[in-house]
């Protein structure tokens, strides 16, 4: 589905509840989905296609750069979070982007009550965040397969693997 008109958002904490209420009040719905997004690569846009051809908005909750660390360990993110932001706001599956620093998105989907949360298929939905509450007020959760051979974590080692 479309991502909207012109350029994504990017969404103060403050600012997801009304964004999202907007958009409910024009009777679309929102997918919302998480992640680093470091090195962006061909997986991340599979994933994002997919969540737009769930619903009508996409809203993708980046982790900060200090969440990042603490998830991937010294030496990431290799880009910033702000320019990640800049990034995946670009693209055109994607209509709004927030940055969050929690060790988990619950906050930002509570404010936003998606319809849809999406999450690699690499997660059993009952170890999703948040999928308990969007299956509460009657969304649903939506796995993505994961794309063999694509993850920011293996491009970043065949590069240092360069002579």
């Amino acid at each position: 589905m479309s991502a909207g008109e012109g350029r994504s958002p990017l969404l103060e904490r403050g600012d997801l509840e009304d964004w999202a209420a907007s958009i409910h009040a024009q009777g679309l719905t929102i997918a919302f989905t998480n992640g680093c997004f470091d090195l962006i690569h061909a997986g991340h846009l599979f994933g994002l296609d997919l969540a737009a051809a769930a619903a009508d908005r996409v809203v993708v909750a980046l982790n900060s750069d200090g969440s990042v660390r603490t998830l991937k360990g010294p030496g990431r993110p290799i880009i910033g979070e702000l320019d990640r932001a800049r990034l995946i706001a670009a693209l055109q599956p994607v209509s709004a982007v927030t940055i969050f620093g929690e060790p988990t998105p619950l906050e930002c989907i509570l404010r936003l009550r998606p319809d849809v949360l999406v999450k690699g298929s690499e997660y059993r939905e009952e170890d999703i965040v948040g999928a308990r509450e969007v299956i509460s007020w009657g969304g649903r959760v939506l796995r993505v397969p994961m794309v063999e051979g694509l993850s920011t974590s293996e491009i970043i080692r065949a590069i240092r693997s360069l002579p």
